[in-house]
């Protein structure tokens, strides 16, 4: 990640333990390059159609066949950016300024969010959860509804912005930051290979 975002999360988690000093964070995801994206993208679009018994191996064979795969990938990319090569729209993942990441407990042990990361559908939504959480008659509801907006607090504290469809993706200096934030423009553009300390600024 560049240094910028790495320290501004070393504060949120900082910020996360003067809440409650037994939490911890958890990356799951940071840089990718494109060809990873590409790979990712391609993945879940795969795992989503096994899932609802859709055999790719058919597309072009029948016509709602087809339509079940465009929707299944319009699906998926509410969830995951294109692999864009296009230096005005690089995917998130690919600049160095996002994180996808979890809440875990001091041993280690992560705690439950609802969902799982990079989940297709409603469930990974950030507040999938608000309505039960506000009846208060849901004591699961209740529990991960806080655990994502304690997750969502401490980071917006140093800048960070969420991704409106993931509970545990968060930006910082890309162009998902710009557009949630109403920045100008990005800091960060595409990183084309890993980062390493003399170019992270």
């Amino acid at each position: 990640m560049r240094t910028g975002v790495v320290k501004r999360l070393i504060a949120a988690e900082q910020q996360l333990q003067t809440h409650d000093q037994e939490l911890r964070f958890v990356i799951f995801d940071a840089w990718r390059p494109v060809s990873v994206q590409a790979f990712m993208v391609d993945h879940a679009v795969a795992e989503e159609c096994a899932r609802l018994g859709i055999n790719l191996k058919t597309a072009g064979s029948d016509a709602d066949i087809d339509r079940a795969i465009a929707e299944v990938r319009r699906a998926v990319g509410r969830f995951w950016a294109p692999p864009s090569l296009d230096a005005t729209t690089p995917p998130p993942h690919s600049t160095g300024a996002a994180v996808d990441l979890t809440l875990a407990a001091r041993d280690g042990d992560l705690l439950a969010m609802g969902g799982e990361i990079d989940a297709i559908g409603p469930v990974s939504e950030p507040d999938h959860y608000a309505a039960a959480a506000l009846a208060g008659r849901n004591a699961f509801a209740v529990g991960v509804h806080q655990r994502r907006c304690l997750l969502d607090r401490v980071l917006s504290e140093q800048g960070f912005v969420r991704h409106p469809n993931e509970w545990w993706h968060f930006s910082f200096g890309d162009q998902l930051w710009a557009w949630r934030s109403g920045a100008q423009q990005a800091i960060y553009g595409r990183c084309d290979q890993a980062l390493s300390s003399a170019d992270t600024a």
